[in-house]
């Protein structure tokens, strides 16, 4: 691949190269400038900030002030036609004062970034500026210690305190930050080696484009890295008098947080802005919407946020009906009974398979290895076996002579197993065998069988029933394929439960509650779950409460979500291996920003060893002698369990180290800022540590540098390179070398079978090592293949959210258009269109007037605009505008009648020296049902009652919009997971899916609709006595839940499976078997003796299975025939 590299860039050119030379004139301009600017003085310096602001005001006045005159002309239209081209030449405008202020930030770069710079520069040679007093000195004087007024002076220090750690500023941007923050401002990913100076490169972009007053978002991977760099870099923004805030500081929905998004820089969590985006798609109020345009956003750690976490679907969720109702419990027992039958089984099966392999019978003995292989991949003894000569390549050799002609052949192999577990895709199924077991305990032998729909409806249709009869069996039958249909799943996840998930690796359990743990940095994941069933099913094994079913009530992912704003861009050091995922979902090119200085880092080629053992103990043995000379140790892992057994071989050492699992985000920080010291060792997983530096001493940096030791290769190169950057920071001394056994989780699956064969041809002995370029990049080809594999599944996963997505971006639009109240008399006037059109498109198609008096009478519940004879006669498409126009002109008197019948209620409430409320409740009744309208009392007392009817829109929008998109949500899950069957008829499930949930939300859409308009045209106050209370504040009920679905498909997955093929069967005890009697077959006679009272039978062993596994029967002797 490195050849075919080259050879392209020869022809096209290297991209690197390419992307600097339009660069470098900039940065030279910038340096030109600050040059100028150092000659100011610190007013004058601030100064150019106004004129920034100034300049961009002047280019987008005249675009304002014509969108002012078109909301003028909006709020005075009566006509819809108009109104919608008015408000159509709005969003025309918008998007030119948009073009134009970006236009504008491209001509001040150069001058704004060199202002930052130089400010940087006055910080960092001074410990006190001094500046005139502005009003925004003032406000900061009253919060900020590090601003100070004195004589009507301000005195800025340049000392303070970061999130609990005191700092003086010590930076000023290098050449390359000042190329990372122009590639920040184009909207790119700015990959920059760790210790580059990732945060302070994105002050510049974050500075020039906050002058435009829109906003400018800072997104960080967890809470500490964004409360840190907020405290850290604000001064820097507030000296030219621009506020800075961090959402993750504030609660949820609080005045506060609303501030903070109101900032001209905003700091926070990748999670927080999502779920704050939903929050605001929930609210009632416009006053609870915390969340201004999205209009540009900057992703620190771009490749964590939009890659491992982007998949992970963001929910807010609530209880459903019947949600505690499952069958785990009843299931488990019989689950558990069968994975113990099967794991002592092939205990037995190994052994015999060693037995036949040492004897020389290879062909059995792959063959029994192989069914060990397909029943229990992750056994340690099996794993330990597979390291030995030639046993890894028998096994391949057998796997590949029952998997040709389609898997023809592999029946034999599954003929004995009760379920088969296919690692690679993360699945497990049960063999005939197994149902057949699992139904012996129950009385229908089709318990755990689905039946076949086609098929069954083809019988009742052949019985010539009468249609009652017929359509209630077809009823039966429906329902009962729905029941087993959720029983199997719920069987599969309980096995995958047993199989796959390992306690205290891929999850704990504490509080009597099941907590994932993210086994990249070891941190418990609070409130995310597995998806589909899984987490119950977990709960289910490990004997906790199982949480009852939730209902989604809002959600999105995290692509999505980032894909609305404006302007989108990223830094990070590992984001060039997944380039062609960033330009492909978000449009995003990657630009290599060179070091400030030349990498000294020595990375070495990988030591390859056949057993875990052997690498274990030449690492330990590395770390002891790297430590002796006095070299600082970092010493990478993929997973807590992982870092557990090395901290215990380095205690019997008696080397002094320290484990970072990362709990503890300020704890996290501590430990890695030690980890340069000389001497140290720290054991941390890949990931951890991420945003924080390992600064060396000169005794360190002469002794070697830091020296990178990682114990296992990640099935992500990114991971990899992650960790070998923290060695090597700014042209520092170091190393990096990488311990690989065949035994690791990547090696077994993906890239062991050509290593196997060169180690088998070297005979190389226990302990022995090979280490060469070629081995190496036969590693990383193992790993290009699971990043190609995971890239396809996350693609596939944004596939079925786009579905999603699109029919969001409609309801989300028309909920924001009910809240606001600016354009939804024109929304309301176009749903009554589509109504119309409806009623009389159908009505005229199948010639049925009386259809059309109907829907008229019942939805609109006024007399029929048409008669019969127009019916008849009339064009479809007047007859459509003419029953439009009569019912659109009898729902504007109706509002104007209920304005002139409530004014008198709202007048006597308003006038009432008594009554001190704000807002009051006003019931409105269709004549079924009753909905409460909340509306201030003092707008409409002054709107003779106006106000009330808009608010009236609003409210019954609102409502009757989020109780069908709520329902919608629920179809729209239970459709995700029943396509998946499609795919047993040969067909796309998303092609299915796409097709079905058009379906769904075309028949939402019109629902909707028919019941809004429906509403707001039978809506009254009742005329006796109506009940006007004061309405209280309401808040959001605790029952919601924020959560992200755990989505096992993906490259957290590859992390997970590591642990828990290094953990399965943990606490079980390998032996080698001596059988006592043959083999005995399932059809062969055995005969058994009833412990209680004697007797003998003989009968077939799979009969004789259940009998003996109750504890009343024992097994006597096999009977020769």
């Amino acid at each position: 691949m490195g050849l075919f590299n080259t050879i392209l860039k020869v022809f096209v050119g290297d991209k690197t190269k390419k992307d600097l030379k339009s660069i470098l004139p900039i940065v030279n301009e910038i340096k030109a400038i600050g040059s100028g600017l150092e000659k100011l003085s610190n007013d004058e310096l601030r100064h150019r900030t106004n004129y920034f602001k100034e300049k961009i005001k002047s280019e987008t006045e005249k675009f304002n002030i014509e969108v002012k005159k078109i909301r003028i002309d909006i709020s005075n239209s009566q006509d819809i036609i108009k109104t919608q081209n008015l408000y159509t030449k709005v969003d025309e405008l918008e998007k030119l004062i948009y073009e134009k202020i970006n236009k504008t930030l491209d001509q001040l770069l150069p001058e704004a970034f060199a202002v930052v710079k130089e400010t940087c520069r006055r910080f960092y040679n001074s410990s006190k500026i001094e500046v005139s007093t502005s009003e925004y000195d003032r406000i900061l004087s009253q919060e900020k210690n590090y601003v100070n007024i004195i004589d009507n002076k301000t005195i800025w220090s340049n000392e303070w305190d970061a999130a609990g750690k005191q700092i003086k500023w010590d930076m000023i941007h290098y050449d390359v930050q000042l190329i990372g923050g122009i590639a920040l401002h184009q909207g790119k990913i700015s990959e920059m080696q760790t210790g580059e100076g990732k945060t302070l490169a994105a002050t510049l972009p974050i500075y020039l484009n906050a002058l435009a007053g829109k906003g400018v978002h800072l997104v960080t991977v967890n809470d500490y890295l964004a409360k840190r760099d907020s405290a850290w870099m604000a001064p820097i923004f507030e000296f030219h008098g621009l506020s800075v805030d961090c959402i993750d500081k504030h609660r949820p929905n609080s005045k506060e947080r609303k501030n903070a998004y109101g900032a001209d820089v905003t700091y926070g969590t990748n999670n927080e802005f999502g779920f704050d985006y939903l929050r605001d798609n929930m609210s009632h109020s416009p006053d609870d919407i915390v969340q201004r345009i999205h209009n540009f956003a900057i992703v620190d750690e771009v490749d964590s946020v939009l890659i491992d976490d982007a998949r992970t679907p963001l929910i807010i969720s609530g209880p459903v009906p019947e949600g505690e109702r499952h069958e785990f419990d009843k299931l488990k027992p019989k689950v558990y009974d069968l994975y113990s039958f099967q794991r002592k089984m092939l205990t037995n099966v190994l052994s015999e398979a060693k037995k036949k392999i040492s004897n020389g019978d290879n062909d059995e003995g792959g063959k029994l290895l192989f069914r060990v292989f397909r029943g229990l991949p992750k056994n340690k003894a099996l794993i330990k076996f597979l390291s030995e000569d030639g046993i890894k390549l028998l096994l391949q050799k057998t796997e590949n002579f029952y998997m040709q002609d389609n898997n023809r052949e592999m029946h034999i192999i599954d003929s004995e197993l009760y379920f088969v577990i296919d690692e690679k895709n993360n699945s497990i199924e049960l063999t005939e065998k197994g149902v057949e077991s699992l139904s012996e305990s129950v009385e229908d032998k089709n318990f755990f069988i689905l039946p076949d729909i086609g098929t069954e409806i083809a019988k009742i249709e052949n019985q010539n029933l009468e249609p009652k009869d017929e359509a209630e069996k077809k009823n039966k039958l429906f329902q009962d394929y729905s029941i087993k249909s959720e029983r199997i799943h719920t069987m599969n996840q309980l096995f995958k439960a047993y199989t796959l998930f390992e306690k205290d690796t891929e999850y704990v359990v504490m509080d009597n509650k099941v907590l994932i743990v993210d086994e990249q940095t070891g941190r418990i994941m609070d409130g995310r779950r597995y998806s589909d069933g899984l987490h119950q099913a977990i709960e289910a094994k490990e004997n906790v409460k199982i949480e009852s079913a939730t209902q989604t009530f809002a959600t999105v992912t995290l692509q999505n979500y980032f894909r609305m704003y404006n302007k989108l861009s990223g830094m990070t050091g590992t984001a060039i291996t997944e380039s062609g995922e960033f330009w492909e979902i978000y449009k995003l090119d990657v630009i290599e920003i060179p070091t400030n200085r030349p990498i000294a880092r020595k990375d070495e080629n990988d030591l390859i060893y056949k057993t875990k053992r052997e690498k274990y103990n030449a690492v330990i043995n590395e770390v002891s002698e790297l430590s002796k000379n006095g070299r600082p140790v970092l010493l990478g892992t993929t997973s807590v369990e992982i870092s557990e057994l090395l901290s215990k071989m380095l205690n019997i050492r008696k080397i002094k180290h320290n484990v970072l699992n990362a709990k503890l985000h300020k704890k996290e920080a501590e430990i890695v800022a030690e980890a340069g010291q000389s001497g140290i060792v720290t054991i941390a997983t890949n990931m951890a540590g991420r945003g924080t530096d390992i600064k060396l001493s000169e005794e360190v940096k002469s002794a070697g540098g830091l020296a990178i030791i990682g114990t296992e290769r990640h099935d992500s190169r990114r991971v990899d390179r992650q960790l070998r950057g923290r060695s090597g920071r700014q042209g520092d001394a170091g190393s990096s070398q990488f311990y690989v056994s065949l035994e690791d989780n990547l090696m077994r699956l993906f890239g062991s079978d050509r290593v196997a064969k060169v180690m088998d041809r070297m005979g190389l002995e226990e302990g022995e090592v090979i280490q060469h370029s070629m081995m190496t990049k036969s590693i990383e080809r193992a790993q290009k293949k699971v990043e190609e594999n995971n890239f396809g599944i996350r693609k596939r996963l944004l596939e079925y959210d786009d579905v999603m997505n699109s029919q969001r971006e409609v309801i989300y639009k028309r909920r924001k258009n009910a809240l606001q109240g600016n354009r939804l008399k024109l929304d309301i006037a176009n749903l009554l269109y589509d109504t119309c059109d409806e009623i009389v498109t159908q009505s005229i198609s199948s010639k049925d007037y009386k259809n059309y008096e109907y829907s008229v009478i019942s939805i609109f519940s006024v007399s029929p605009p048409i008669s019969l004879e127009e019916f008849e006669n009339g064009d479809e498409k007047l007859l459509i505008e003419t029953t439009f126009k009569e019912i659109y002109n009898i729902y504007k008197r109706k509002g104007e009648i209920n304005a002139s019948l409530s004014f008198p209620v709202i007048k006597n409430v308003y006038e009432d020296p008594r009554n001190k409320f704000e807002k009051i409740v006003v019931p409105f009744s269709d004549g079924n049902k009753t909905l409460n309208v909340v509306t201030n009392l003092e707008k409409a007392y002054k709107s003779n009652g106006k106000q009330l009817i808009d608010d009236f829109e609003r409210n019954i929008s609102l409502a009757i919009l989020d109780e069908s998109w709520k329902n919608h949500l629920r179809r729209m899950d239970e459709l995700k997971q029943s396509v998946q069957l499609a795919v047993h008829e040969q067909k796309d499930p998303l092609l299915i899916y796409k097709f079905e949930s058009f379906e769904l939300f075309k028949n939402m859409t019109s629902s909707l609709n028919r019941d809004i308009i429906s509403f707001l045209l039978k809506g009254n106050i009742p005329s006796q006595n109506p009940s006007i209370q004061e309405a209280k504040t309401s808040k959001i009920t605790n029952k919601l839940k924020t959560s992200k679905d755990e989505v096992l498909n993906s490259e957290e997955l590859a992390a997970k499976q590591r642990a828990i093929g290094s953990n399965a069967s943990n606490n079980q005890k390998v032996e080698t078997i001596v059988r006592e009697m043959p083999k005995i077959g399932r059809n062969e006679k055995v005969k058994i003796q009833n412990v209680k009272n004697g007797d003998d039978k003989i009968i077939k062993f799979k009969m004789a299975i259940p009998l003996i596994k109750s504890g009343e029967w024992v097994l006597i002797e096999k009977i020769k025939i």
